[in-house]
């Protein structure tokens, strides 16, 4: 099937980017509730070492992350970046003592978190921002403004959205470029998108656009599998592949659709080298019959 080894954001600017069609999300280098310093440090710092050493070349993350631990990390590890690596941030939320997660999405706010992600991850402008519609979220016109004001001030090349309905993904475009989209996806979330993250924000419900639009769509929490007395097929999969579970998952996104670039985070090495092995199944258009 269809299943072609890069993916271009936004094409038709003047500064494309080009990076393979796997990447990886560091939420999970953090401590307990996505909180804090990881456990083991130089564990999560080989993580992202070898990410790159592997041909990784889009890298995920959030200034409210741990607070600020992964972008720290990523410095630490990376710095200076290899020209062809591409550090993603999102800004719209942000993380209270008692580790709640709070819409922060003032035009203030985001400016913050804009300025705050460049200075830990040591960066004069930032690659890729999302803009991430968080529950408790004010203003999304505003929001959307605030951050092409900061793209014509040259602190942001491109700017994508998250978490969005598919109404919100066509406001945002009518207001400016938007480059990509980052919403939750995967083959165990089809059904419980509502439930998960509010009604019609899922990868599902805006693929479309992203097709026809060429805009990446980039599925977080897409590592959640299916309840196995409801649905089995990933397991046979698996069986019939000798893969694990979590790579048939993400083998299914790669061939869903050649518009996807899947982010699986991990805190385990072991388990970063085996969610990278799902880049060499191939899926069948029967096996994609059978999963769909």
């Amino acid at each position: 099937m269809n299943n072609p080894q890069t993916i271009t954001i936004a094409p038709d600017s003047k500064h494309p980017l080009t990076v393979k069609r796997f990447g990886y999300g560091t939420m999970r280098l953090t401590g307990a509730g996505i909180y804090g310093e990881p456990p083991n440090r130089p564990e999560a710092l080989a993580i992202l070492k070898q990410a790159v050493d592997r041909g990784v070349q889009f890298i995920d993350t959030a200034d409210y992350y741990g607070d600020d631990v992964t972008n720290r990390l990523i410095a630490e590890a990376l710095y200076p970046y290899p020209k062809d690596v591409v550090i993603c941030t999102k800004v719209g939320g942000a993380r209270k003592p008692d580790k709640s997660w709070i819409a922060f999405n003032s035009p203030g706010n985001l400016r913050t978190s804009i300025e705050n992600n460049l200075r830990t991850l040591k960066l004069d402008q930032m690659s890729l921002v999302h803009y991430r519609v968080m529950p408790g979220h004010t203003n999304f016109d505003e929001g959307m403004e605030a951050m092409f004001k900061m793209q014509q001030e040259g602190k942001i090349l491109h700017i994508g959205v998250s978490n969005v309905s598919h109404e919100e993904l066509e406001t945002a475009m009518r207001m400016g470029d938007i480059a990509t989209v980052e919403n939750m996806y995967g083959h165990g979330q089809r059904t419980t998108l509502k439930m998960a993250i509010g009604e019609n924000r899922g990868g599902e419900e805006v693929l479309d656009i992203c097709e026809a639009r060429r805009l990446p769509l980039i599925p977080y929490f897409s590592l959640l599998l299916s309840n196995p007395k409801k649905d089995n097929r990933i397991a046979e999969m698996a069986r019939k592949h000798n893969a694990t579970e979590t790579q048939i998952n993400l083998a299914w996104l790669l061939h869903r659709s050649p518009n996807i670039l899947p982010i699986p985070g991990t805190s385990s090495l072991k388990h970063f080298e085996e969610n990278a092995g799902a880049v060499e199944i191939s899926l069948s258009e029967e096996d994609m019959r059978i999963l769909e």
